[in-house]
């Protein structure tokens, strides 16, 4: 199982969805990413395959990152969990 994570702006928590494929998942990140680059289409609309169905649209301009991460198997053993961090220059 893929999870696409996505940052959007003024909000704390990621919105996440699935995919079972590592195909269909490199697909709606690469759609994300280009609703990033061209704000083309206006609304993303995306639904997750995973255990709950699940329904997500949001405005391409308030996206301010992706995250593509795989559920299971070696990605999971590295023992962080998936998300995004950020790190403080001194």
């Amino acid at each position: 199982m893929f999870t696409i994570d996505l940052t959007v702006k003024n909000t704390a928590f990621p919105i996440s969805i699935e995919r079972k494929t590592s195909e269909d998942a490199e697909a709606v990140y690469q759609l994300i990413v280009a609703a990033m680059e061209t704000g083309s289409p206006n609304i993303v609309e995306l639904k997750s395959e995973g255990k709950t169905e699940k329904k997500v649209a949001v405005r391409a301009s308030e996206i301010s990152g992706v995250q593509l991460t795989q559920k299971e198997g070696a990605a999971a053993a590295g023992g962080r969990p998936p998300g995004f961090f950020a790190v403080a220059a001194e």
